[in-house]
Formats: C-alpha cells, structure tokens, sequence
C-alpha cells in the first residue's frame, strides 16, 4: 500500500499563484508515474497534468501554459506549481500514482476566488 500525502491547497484570488506538493511512501519513486487530477462540484474528476521517470509531461488542455509539473526522486515528492489561476480552477486536487497499481492521495481544496 502506498501513501500519498498532499499539501498546499488553500484560497487564492484570480490571477495568483499556488504549489502543490504530494509525497509518496514508495521505494521505487523515480520508476512510477506521477500526477495531478482535479474534480469540481458537479463534475468528473479530469486530467491536470502527469510526469512520467523519465521527466516527460502532460497537461490537460485547460491549464497548458499556466501549471507546470515536476518531481524530486530524492524527496519522493510531485509538485504541482500552479499560476494565473482562474475562478475555474477550483476543485479538489489529487496525486496520483501509478505502476502496477493506482493510488490517489486524500486531495486538497483548492479555491480561486473572482
């Protein structure tokens, strides 16, 4: 079983920035798949962004350009780094990890006042 632990939500106005963090109790970090998935009231959770070992990323079409992904193996952790937030980025955001099975942290409110 591993666990995800996430920080860094909290309450932003538009236009600002957050960081995101989630680290992982696994000893095999640096092999596995990373993410970041959100879920807004009344919505399906949606891709925000992935980073594969190798350091690859992807991004959900809505946040390219503004969010950027990244890892640090030696702290096992995933960041999410999060600027000119909209009104529309709030949600309840989830690392995600995945190898051979999929693990989801407990989330984090993220909130993006007008």
């Amino acid at each position: 079983q591993v666990q995800l632990v996430e920080s860094g939500g909290g309450l932003v106005q538009a236009g600002g920035s957050l960081r995101l963090g989630c680290t992982a109790s696994t000893n095999i970090f640096s092999l596995v798949v990373m993410g970041w998935y959100r879920q807004a009231p009344g919505k399906q959770r949606e891709l925000v962004a992935t980073i594969n070992s190798r350091g690859n990323t992807d991004y959900g079409d809505s946040v390219k350009g503004r969010f950027t992904i990244s890892r640090d193996n030696a702290k096992k952790a995933v960041y999410l780094q999060m600027n000119s937030l909209k009104p529309e980025d709030t949600a309840v955001y989830y690392c995600n990890y995945r190898w051979s099975n999929i693990y989801w942290g407990q989330g984090t409110q993220v909130t993006v006042s007008s």
